[in-house]
């Protein structure tokens, strides 16, 4: 739904940290799988407040698909490590942000490359609320004026969304301001 607003971030948040050399995949085939929310536009975003259990707007094996597309990436380029943004707290709902499942995958990527890559996958999120995120990267001056959340806009974040809810809610636990307008 906001893959085009998530874009523009990703490339502006290169800019600002001087990131020149970036891979920019396309994703469509998300929508042909479907069976999400954020995928699949006859689908609702939920606005009724954060759902238990696995949401609508978990799409299937996201996480796998990324770790796939990065461990292919990491291989061609020599690289050793990917580290991806994985918050557990998330994890009640969307099962491939748990600890375990990104532990698994680490083992299956290195039995599927060749002998000479070793590939460690780092969550540095993994343990943290996001209020302890949100205090983290104010403290390491990280581009949260940059980031977009909001599952519903492009243009403002809507507030009402899962994932506006909580981002703001991390907001203000950490005691501080949003910098993203919202509706």
């Amino acid at each position: 739904r906001t893959v085009a607003k998530e874009l523009s971030c990703f490339r502006a948040i290169c800019d600002d940290l001087g990131v020149s050399e970036k891979y920019e995949i396309d994703l469509d085939f998300f929508k042909t799988i479907g069976a999400s929310a954020l995928t699949d536009h006859t689908i609702a975003v939920p606005t009724g407040g954060i759902e238990a259990g696995v949401p609508i707007t978990y799409v299937p094996f996201r996480n796998g698909i990324f770790l796939s597309i990065a461990t292919a990436i990491a291989e061609k380029e020599g690289c050793s490590v990917i580290a991806i943004g994985v918050v557990e707290e998330d994890s009640s709902g969307y099962p491939d942000c748990r600890e375990a499942f990104i532990e698994t995958f680490q083992n299956a990527a290195n039995l599927g490359t060749k002998e000479t890559t070793n590939i460690t996958i780092e969550m540095p999120l993994v343990h943290l609320q996001k209020s302890q995120i949100v205090e983290e990267s104010l403290r390491m001056g990280a581009p949260l004026h940059l980031t977009w959340s909001c599952y519903q806009s492009e243009e403002m974040a809507c507030g009402v969304c899962d994932s506006c809810r909580l981002r703001l809610r991390g907001f203000e636990r950490a005691g501080a301001v949003d910098p993203i307008a919202y509706v």
